[in-house]
């Protein structure tokens, strides 16, 4: 695999950097407070620069013009992104929906009701968010109960043209301010649990969606609880075929791996930053031996996270779904999250403490990635899910024992 630029690629990024150079906005004028991810002015800013992206033809740049897109490369989509976070530009809102959600609806869905949704949401206009896991279902995503029943009563169509829906989402992140969302119901429960899926899309406000938002001890709210009671949607609204639920919910989840495993957020420029202003026994903690061994051994995670997610590059600019590579670079980005915040507060020593943006180091930051951090662990698949994904799908090792594989879904234990 060569890693150097073509020269069209190179005049490309040198393009996109100046662009980004003279439109990027500028969160200096935000208080610490207001910078931080969810804030309605953090949002805000967020959604504007969005806009301008879509504009000026740099939002979801490979996707067609037709759906907001641009009609260019996975190439040349990832170098912007390369190019955004080295600008600091890094706004999660919009991620769920355009990395995850929308290329599923787009590869399932061919309705043009359906894909009228996409070019606001690349606009920045309409915010979406994931409805997969549940209290008993986490990351076994095929364990879902919430329940999809066709109402009879409804249009002409076999069984009723209307789904009527009830059951309890979890862990949704941005659903507090999700606009529309992608949701995982059972539809068939005598049948074995990876056959009687079914995934809908629908409007958040639709009645009987009910969002409460989970206090993280971040003092985030990221994260949601979802109520569905007696949710009315019409079949239009169906991602896929009747109980085929299970490819989407695949090929969202390989999305939302590949994402999560290319790496955001703080990295190890950063510590490095901060090593350099903190003050140590004999001068700034970057003089520390300990303190720089520590950092090569994480440069080195750092950047196979990097190559890995050329890998996912290569899979993308050959129209292949991403395999197991993104599932190696979220574990390794998992980790990476959480010894570079725990370094970073050692190094901090008791102005660690500190997590208020205005008194704190680097506005708080690290302290705040701390405590997020370890929820990286679970989100997207766990550390354990991730691991078992790449023995059986990298080393060929045998897979676990199911023993409810085969079995109806309505005759698993629930353990109640």
């Amino acid at each position: 695999m060569n890693f150097d630029e073509s020269p069209e690629e190179a005049a490309y990024r040198a393009k996109v950097r100046t662009w980004i150079a003279a439109n990027a906005p500028d969160l200096s004028v935000l208080s610490p407070t207001e910078q931080r991810q969810w804030h309605p002015r953090h949002k805000e800013v967020a959604r504007l620069w969005q806009t301008a992206k879509a504009d000026a033809g740099y939002a979801c740049i490979s996707w067609p013009k037709a759906w907001g897109g641009a009609d260019g490369t996975a190439i040349e989509e990832a170098v912007f992104g390369q190019e955004e976070t080295r600008a600091g530009m890094q706004f999660n809102y919009f991620r769920t929906g355009l990395d995850m959600l929308l290329p599923a609806l787009m590869e399932h869905n061919k309705d043009e009701a359906s894909l009228a949704r996409v070019p606001p949401a690349v606009r920045g206009e309409e915010i979406w968010c994931q409805l997969f896991s549940e209290p008993a279902s986490g990351s076994d995503s095929a364990g879902v109960r919430c329940a999809a029943v066709r109402d009879p009563g409804s249009g002409s169509g076999a069984g009723g043209d209307d789904w009527v829906i009830n059951g309890q989402k979890v862990w949704n992140s941005g659903a507090q301010i999700a606009d529309y969302g992608m949701l995982v119901a059972r539809t068939n429960p005598d049948v074995p649990k990876h056959k009687g899926l079914t995934v809908f899309w629908l409007d958040m406000k639709t009645p009987g969606v009910e969002v409460r938002p989970i206090r993280m001890m971040s003092g985030d709210n990221e994260l949601n609880e979802v109520f569905l009671t007696d949710v009315r949607l019409p079949d239009s609204q169906r991602v896929g075929e009747e109980g085929g639920g299970w490819k989407v919910i695949i090929t969202t989840l390989m999305n939302e791996r590949a994402s999560l495993g290319s790496g955001t957020g703080l990295n190890w420029r950063d510590i490095l930053d901060l090593a350099r202003e903190t003050p140590s026994f004999d001068g700034p903690a970057l003089d520390d031996p300990a303190f720089r061994e520590w950092l090569a051994d994480l440069y080195v995670d750092a950047e196979a996270i990097r190559l890995l997610s050329f890998r996912t590059l290569t899979s993308l600019s050959k129209g292949a779904t991403p395999g197991p590579e993104g599932s190696a670079g979220k574990l390794l980005w998992s980790n990476l999250a959480q010894t570079l915040t725990d370094k970073a507060l050692d190094i901090l020593d008791h102005q660690g403490l500190l997590d208020d943006p205005d008194e704190a180091a680097m506005n708080g930051a690290f302290q705040h990635r701390f405590l997020w951090a370890p929820g990286l662990r679970l989100g997207g698949g766990t550390d354990e899910i991730m691991k078992n994904i790449i023995a059986e799908r990298v080393l060929g090792l045998p897979g676990d024992i199911r023993v409810d594989k085969t079995v109806p879904f309505r005759e698993i234990p629930t353990g109640r």
